[in-house]
């Protein structure tokens, strides 16, 4: 039965994704006792496409940055309901790490993570509120203008 972490996902209107396999020599989490740590996931949708492709503050506004961190957000949710079957037992989101594919100068990045760490607190409440980074970085993967990465502690 699902309970409320996935309840309110589905009041979201979100559906998690099936999580794409790594595309380089890492694994997409480890687990170590109580603690998850998720790998870098980029802003794809459940399709496989990217929610927003290229620089933050050239090419993609804030705003779509934002909805590109939220997929990152999304996509770390689905690596965790594979890893421990039922998002119930998170029991917090400690930190989030964003990486904003960020143009000359952009300053904003700490506005785009607030698309994943506002789902965090969306889904699990105050278990959601975490500790959180955020660096501009000149490029990622497949050019996509966000990735994020996570740490939780699962029961």
């Amino acid at each position: 039965m699902a309970g409320s972490a996935e309840k309110n996902l589905r009041e979201l209107g979100i559906s998690l994704p099936k999580p794409p396999a790594p595309i380089a020599n890492y694994v997409p989490f480890v687990r170590t006792g109580n603690l998850l740590t998720v790998s870098g996931q980029v802003c794809f949708d459940g399709d496989g496409k990217l929610v927003a492709r290229g620089r933050v503050g050239d090419a993609v506004s804030i705003d779509d940055g934002q909805n590109a961190a939220r997929a990152c957000a999304i996509n770390l949710l689905a690596q965790v309901k594979v890893e421990i079957g039922d998002l119930d037992k998170v029991v917090r989101v400690i930190r989030l790490g964003g990486f904003i594919n960020s143009a000359p100068g952009f300053g904003d990045g700490p506005k785009v993570m607030n698309g994943a760490s506002d789902l965090m607190v969306a889904v699990f409440g105050d278990k959601g509120k975490h500790a959180r980074s955020t660096v501009g970085v000149a490029a990622l993967p497949a050019d996509a203008a966000v990735e994020v990465e996570a740490l939780f502690e699962i029961s």
